[in-house]
């Protein structure tokens, strides 16, 4: 892909905007003839055909997908889970080799900075997992919240390609790649092993709302990897997929996204997370950033419920986009922060956050005004979709 020079583009004086990162699979999906986006400052597929069969690909088959633009850092050292421990919300340090925990980091205020995967890959080596939008902030903050603690925090974000393949398929496309023990690997867990000969870290965890697997191996071997499992999943229907039916599946299983359902605006309590801080954690004598505030936000949350994060269906056929308000008996009740039509329910639907009491599953009544049209939904809990185990 040729690129204009800056100097004609710009106006003078001012810098030229930074080109997109590529992944070391940029070739590869230009050649697939993707629909190629700017996100969070890399090009990315975003679709190969349509996002609608890729969506179903993964439900009912299996998808294969780019995921090289999060965020990898790793912290090593004897003090590496306390530093965790005090840096982020949970009890990271309790986390047993070769598991991983969902977690957050927090501003002093409570804040959500971005929320994590960490993976323990060793005894004083754990792996961070940020948003591709978040990265250097999480870096930024890990590496000042080291200060006095025996551990190191080092940028490893060019040292991974990150693939996942998700779907009822993708267990058995895997087994055929690798000797690895994929039928005793549990749901976030992760272990060291080979894929179609090349290394690998094997995690069982993903966005999808599927059971897959998600493998950070070096760039250099990403299109080597990639081109193996295209032909293993040949036979049982994978396909490759963007980021679109990744944001529609993670909107069916109602996973938040930073930048819609979180963000520094809400606490862990507010976005009805509050599960993943543990102010039971007795390392650093129980400290760790944003303690005070998110005790406080806990409180709050038991005696006065914040706005709920609630499912929307549509009745109709009309798509709430995030920023539409959520309206009844005239009044505002909260505000959309994720919509699409869903391929597996075959209506429109929403995550939103709405007063306590307009949360309720099955509350009548409730509206989102799309373009001055209040276009009734149906309020259920989340997520709209689970997987048959």
């Amino acid at each position: 892909m040729s690129h204009v020079p800056p100097s004609s583009t710009s106006t003078p004086g001012t810098p030229a905007p930074a080109a997109p990162r590529l992944t070391a699979l940029d070739a590869t999906h230009r050649a697939l003839g993707a629909t190629m986006t700017d996100f969070a400052g890399w090009d990315m597929p975003l679709r190969y055909g349509s996002e609608r069969d890729e969506h179903h690909a993964v439900r009912t088959r299996a998808g294969l997908f780019d995921l090289s633009h999060m965020g990898e850092i790793t912290v090593s050292g004897p003090a590496a889970g306390d530093l965790l421990d005090y840096a982020l919300v949970g009890n990271i340090g309790a986390v047993a080799v070769g598991r991983a925990r969902y977690t957050m980091i927090c501003r002093e205020d409570g804040g959500i900075l971005d929320d994590l995967i960490v993976y323990r890959l060793g005894e004083d080596t754990f792996m961070v997992v940020a948003n591709a939008s978040n990265a250097q902030t999480v870096l930024d903050a890990l590496t000042a919240r080291a200060e006095g603690f025996d551990a190191a925090v080092r940028d490893d974000r060019d040292a991974y390609a990150l693939l996942a393949v998700q779907g009822p398929e993708s267990p058995g496309i895997l087994k055929s790649l690798t000797d690895a023990d994929l039928d005793g690997l549990k749901y976030y867990a992760g272990l060291p092993g080979t894929v179609a000969g090349v290394p690998a870290l094997i995690a069982r965890t993903g966005y999808t709302g599927e059971d897959g697997f998600e493998l950070f191996v070096e760039p250099r071997y990403a299109e080597r990897l990639w081109q193996a499992l295209t032909e293993a999943g040949e036979g049982v229907g994978l396909v490759p997929c963007g980021l679109s039916c990744r944001d529609t599946l993670r909107l069916e299983a109602g996973m938040p996204l930073y930048g819609n359902e979180l963000s520094t605006a809400l606490t862990p309590f507010d976005a009805g997370l509050g599960r993943v801080v543990k102010f039971e954690k007795t390392s650093n004598g129980g400290a760790f950033v944003g303690r005070e505030a998110l005790q406080a936000a806990a409180e709050r949350a038991a005696s006065a419920p914040p706005r709920k994060l609630v499912g929307l269906i549509a009745e109709g056929r009309r798509v709430p986009r995030a920023g539409y308000q959520v309206v009844a008996d005239g009044a505002v009740v909260g505000e959309v922060t994720s919509g699409a039509p869903s391929p597996t329910l075959g209506r429109p639907i929403a995550m939103a956050y709405v007063d306590a009491a307009h949360a309720a599953p099955g509350t009548a009544g409730v509206g989102v005004d799309i373009r001055g049209s209040h276009e009734p939904y149906d309020v259920v809990a989340l997520p709209f979709y689970k997987r048959q185990k």
